[in-house]
């Protein structure tokens, strides 16, 4: 039988078992099911995203919340920051902008393999401020990453370089869209969570508690990557001729890249300067994707913006708020966090977190989709940091966030693994030699921050 019918008439029949008039269940349980239902729904792929989610609306709306506050998700602020978002950075992409500054920023590589390997992860960082999409950056730097590979094999054999730089583009697109507020759909969503328990976190705050680790972890994996894929020595003059010729082939910067540059400059600018005039980071997002429309001052018109929104996200996105509300409302992540804290009774606080991160980086290898997976530990981790002393909920949720999010190990644990693999430059075996000292030395970063930073 088809993996999805199995998957399927399971969650039927745990529907049909918890939700039916046949027994009386406590709520918490029927949380913790209907958790249980709609994440065998995502990870097996029953169904779309989107679908799925409508089936999860429904659930909520007959057994837990009202139809109307259910509904309340979709006007959430969150939620309209990811929609701005799709409009402003497609704007960045089409107009030829991001791939123009991908090769400008792989060019201060002055030619050299290994410095092209590190300023192709710096370039990461630098797309996660523009481009709020972890498939969309994989895709863009893959692409231009591939272009430059063809062409220098044609010279000689650059197996490690190819190895070194499209692994790290499997690594470095989600841990780079952690390091802003705005960098991904999972943490868009973490910090509209984070900015519950803590009234002081901003866009800059943001950066402040996550550059540094991030930064020092980058430094590691590059000389890593030096250690296990040792990059095959080019000719500089060759590989800064190839980058110039990539970027000559786009012209001059055109009127429609300079207006991009203008709006993505202020958005930032009011992005950083929230705690001045007050104005959230959802409705600036708003502006910014209003501004790429607006007739004289846009660079497109709304057709063509609207083809951008990825809609089925933006209703996955929702469910996950959704997701959240009812473990917590229902007391179901209480119940879960109580039980954990009980197992671990008679231990430190420093042993709770290590043992939450560790069961964080185990959870993470089977599910593909981070944000889904950080609907379930991210109120749970603030939940354990509200019972244990010696931490505050932020804390332990920014430990279990930065474990969540990347996957050092299968090429199954994110689409972008799966992009970035498809161009053929790293095999299984590759990616499991350098994923496990990777992972160990991401936990170790983590534990440091833990312990020295945060």
């Amino acid at each position: 039988m088809d993996k999805k019918v199995v998957v399927g008439l399971l969650s039927l029949i745990l529907y049909v078992v918890f939700f039916l008039p046949f027994m009386d269940w406590d709520i918490k349980v029927q949380a913790a099911v209907t958790l249980v239902i709609i994440q065998m729904l995502w990870i097996g792929r029953v169904f779309p995203l989107a679908f799925s989610s409508i089936l999860l609306i429904l659930i909520l709306s007959f057994h837990f919340f009202s139809y109307e506050e259910t509904l309340g998700y979709f006007s959430t602020d969150i939620v309209w920051l990811l929609f701005s978002t799709f409009i402003i950075s497609r704007a960045f992409i089409n107009t030829g902008l991001a791939s123009r500054v991908s090769l400008k920023m792989l060019k201060l590589s002055g030619g050299s393999g290994r410095l092209l390997i590190l300023f192709s992860f710096i370039l990461m960082f630098v797309l996660s401020m523009l481009i709020p999409s972890n498939v969309g950056k994989g895709s863009l730097v893959s692409s231009v990453l591939d272009s430059l590979m063809n062409s220098l094999k044609k010279i000689r054999g650059v197996e490690n370089l190819g190895k070194s730089l499209f692994i790290g583009i499997a690594y470095l697109v989600a841990i780079s869209g952690a390091v802003v507020a705005t960098g991904a759909s999972s943490t868009i969503y973490t910090f509209g969570l984070f900015s519950e328990i803590s009234s002081g976190l901003n866009y800059v705050t943001w950066l402040g508690y996550f550059v540094p680790p991030i930064l020092l972890f980058v430094m590691l994996l590059w000389l890593l990557f030096l250690y296990f894929f040792p990059p095959e020595n080019i000719d500089r003059k060759h590989m800064m001729g190839l980058l110039d010729d990539k970027i000559s082939e786009l012209g001059k910067l055109s009127l429609p890249e300079k207006k991009v540059m203008g709006i993505m400059a202020m958005t930032i600018l009011l992005w950083a300067t929230h705690n001045w005039h007050g104005f959230s980071i959802s409705l600036v997002g708003l502006l910014s994707a209003a501004l790429t429309v607006l007739p004289v001052i846009g660079v497109w018109n709304w057709e063509t913006a609207k083809k951008a929104i990825d809609w089925d996200m933006m209703l996955f996105f929702a469910s996950t708020l959704m997701v959240s509300a009812m473990l917590i409302k229902t007391g179901a992540i209480k119940w879960i966090s109580d039980h954990l804290l009980s197992v671990l009774a008679s231990e430190s606080s420093w042993l709770v977190v290590i043992v939450l991160v560790i069961c964080t980086a185990l959870l993470r290898i089977i599910f593909v989709n981070i944000l889904g997976f950080l609907a379930i530990m991210i109120p749970l981790a603030i939940t354990i940091g509200q019972d244990i002393p010696d931490f505050s909920p932020l804390v332990v949720a920014m430990a279990v966030f930065l474990t969540g999010v990347p996957g050092f190990l299968l090429i199954t644990q994110s689409p972008v693994h799966l992009i970035s693999h498809s161009y053929g430059y790293f095999s299984e075996t590759d990616l499991l030699k350098v994923g496990i000292p990777a992972a160990l030395l991401w936990f170790i970063v983590i534990m440091i921050s833990v312990i020295v930073y945060w």
